[in-house]
């Protein structure tokens, strides 16, 4: 989005309109925060706002001010499909392609409505008429708070706005330590303070809620971490069995790749979970310095993300995934081996 189209986005936002705001599939932190960040300041000009997730997401991120009244599409389509037919507004929070919100796709890009994208993510689709792009910035919810700046509406953001976008930054940057975290990142998160986020209480709620089961699963995941030293890579795997074993919940296991990058010398890690229901396994991917998941991933395994942290799937088996992928980093032994 240029700053020119900030005029008339400003217009267009100056009468109550019907909005739909909605978050990828598997919404995280960023995802959940940048949606009812907007969607808090939206109500506060009278719009009928609406966030859609295109389907559940974790208890951990059930807190947030506002999220009782998420819609979930997955369980309540025809509704959703209605308020998205009626929506006169659609903004597209934290992904850049349609095929992000998994069954959300079709009618997404059937809507007439004027289309808004607020990213973070490379290499963006063409779907909408005002894009706000920009792959250097921490997260979406960062994105969110400048948005309003461009407003010229910093003065609107209450403490439930700062709550949802403080926990976005802060679960995007992994708790500022990413490269990705700024400047100007401490700088709104600062704003986000003084306008009422407390910054303790939102840690806890986010990372100091463990059920047991979760710890006897990260345990697992942890036997089954693996290296490869002269690839300077490490991958955990998780089977279904496992999963199961371990009374698996959506979000379970949010930061277990991040163990496998925290190993000296490692530069590369995945983690490698099947998933019976979609007959899929689900890979995440985490680098440092300059070897890009995001590439690597969009070439092997149909997904991409930002270059140092990226997701993807196989629709192979668990064990073939892992085959397929201990094969693909020969390819690539230069650069992790720099």
């Amino acid at each position: 989005m240029i700053k020119t189209q900030i005029p008339e986005l400003k217009t267009l936002l100056s009468t109550p309109q019907d909005i739909v705001i909605v978050p990828h599939k598997n919404p995280d932190g960023d995802a959940m925060g940048s949606t009812l960040g907007l969607y808090h300041y939206l109500k506060a000009y009278n719009h009928k706002a609406t966030v859609i997730a295109p389907n559940d997401y974790p208890d951990f991120l059930k807190w947030l001010p506002g999220d009782d009244a998420v819609l979930i599409f997955e369980s309540n389509r025809d509704h959703c499909e209605a308020l998205i037919n009626k929506a006169q507004l659609i903004f597209t929070l934290d992904f850049n392609a349609f095929h992000r919100t998994g069954d959300m796709a079709v009618p997404l890009e059937q809507s007439s409505a004027t289309k808004i994208m607020i990213d973070h993510h490379q290499q963006p689709d063409n779907y909408a008429k005002y894009t706000y792009s920009d792959v250097s910035m921490s997260s979406t919810c960062e994105m969110v708070f400048n948005f309003i700046e461009m407003l010229n509406d910093v003065e609107k953001i209450n403490a439930d706005i700062a709550t949802c976008l403080y926990t976005g930054i802060m679960t995007d940057t992994g708790s500022f330590r990413f490269p990705s975290t700024t400047r100007r990142t401490h700088q709104v998160i600062g704003d986000l303070i003084k306008r009422g986020a407390k910054n303790s209480e939102i840690h806890n709620n986010i990372y100091d809620t463990n059920s047991y089961s979760r710890l006897q699963l990260l345990g697992r995941a942890m036997q089954n971490l693996k290296v490869i030293p002269e690839l300077r890579t490490a991958y955990i795997t998780l089977s279904q069995a496992e999963l199961d074993e371990f009374n698996f919940k959506k979000g379970d296991t949010e930061g277990f790749v991040n163990y496998g990058l925290s190993l000296k010398d490692i530069i590369f890690a995945a983690i490698f979970i099947e998933n019976e229901q979609d007959n899929i396994v689900k890979i995440s991917l985490r680098s440092k310095g300059s070897f890009s998941v995001n590439e690597f991933s969009r070439a092997h395994f149909n997904g991409g993300g930002h270059t140092n942290a990226a997701g993807g799937r196989s629709e192979d088996n668990l064990q073939t995934t892992v085959e397929k992928f201990i094969s693909i980093l020969q390819q690539y032994k230069n650069e992790l081996s720099q």
